[in-house]
C-alpha cells in the first residue's frame, strides 16, 4: 500500500481520542446543553476537519513555502480563537432549563473548530508526511487520510460530548462545577500551546 493505513489508524486514534481544543469544546458543549442538543455541533466538528485535509492534500503546504508569514499569522489567530473558546468554557455554568439560556452551538459553529485548531493542522500534516509514500497519487493519499480521520472522529467525538453530558449530571449546581469548567478551560489552553510550541 502507498499509505501505511494501520499505522495511520493508530496515530489517528491517538490524536483524535486525546484531549485537545476540539475535544474540550465537545465536552463542554455536551456538559452545557446535553448530548442530544450537542449532536449537530459534533457532526460539524467532525466534518470541519475535512476543510483542512483536502486543501493540504492538494498542495496547500506549497503555499507555506512561498509565504510562510501567512501561516504564522493564521497560527496565532487560531491560538487566539482557542483561548477565546477557553474563556467561554471557563464561564459556562451547567445548569439547564432556566429558559434564559442561549441555544446550543450548531453544525456551522462546529465546522470552524478544526480549521482554527492548531492541533488538527499538525495532526493532518503529520499524517501526510509520515504515513504516505512519496509516489502515492494525491487523490488516494488525501482520501485515505480523510476517511481514516473521519472514522476516528465518528467514534471519539460523540464520546467526548456524551462524557460532558454525564459529568454535568454529577456536578451541575455544585461547587465542583466552577472548578471543572476552569480546569477544562486550562486544558484547552494547554493543548493549543502544546500544539504550537
Amino acid at each position: 500500500m502507498s499509505v501505511a493505513i494501520l499505522n495511520l489508524s493508530v496515530f489517528a486514534a491517538s490524536q483524535v481520542g486525546t484531549p485537545g481544543p476540539a475535544n474540550m469544546a465537545l465536552l463542554s458543549t455536551g456538559a452545557k446543553f446535553g448530548f442530544r442538543a450537542a449532536l449537530p455541533f459534533v457532526v460539524g466538528v467532525a466534518l470541519g476537519k475535512q476543510l483542512i485535509i483536502w486543501p493540504i492534500g492538494f498542495g496547500l503546504m506549497s503555499v507555506a513555502d512561498q509565504a510562510p508569514m501567512v501561516f504564522e499569522v493564521l497560527k496565532w489567530a487560531s491560538v487566539a480563537y482557542i483561548c477565546w473558546l477557553a474563556w467561554k468554557i471557563a464561564n459556562l455554568r451547567l445548569s439547564r432549563g432556566s429558559g434564559t439560556e442561549v441555544a446550543a452551538p450548531g453544525f456551522l459553529a462546529g465546522l470552524w473548530v478544526h480549521p482554527l485548531n492548531p492541533k488538527a493542522w499538525a495532526m493532518i500534516i503529520t499524517g501526510f508526511t509520515t504515513f504516505v509514500s512519496p509516489a502515492t497519487p494525491t487523490l488516494q493519499a488525501t482520501a485515505t487520510i480523510a476517511v481514516c480521520l473521519l472514522a476516528c472522529q465518528a467514534v471519539f467525538h460523540p464520546i467526548w460530548a456524551y462524557g460532558g453530558d454525564r459529568i454535568a449530571q454529577l456536578v451541575a449546581g455544585h461547587p465542583a462545577e466552577q472548578y471543572l469548567m476552569r480546569t477544562l478551560a486550562l486544558l484547552t489552553v494547554a493543548s493549543v500551546l502544546f500544539a504550537v510550541i
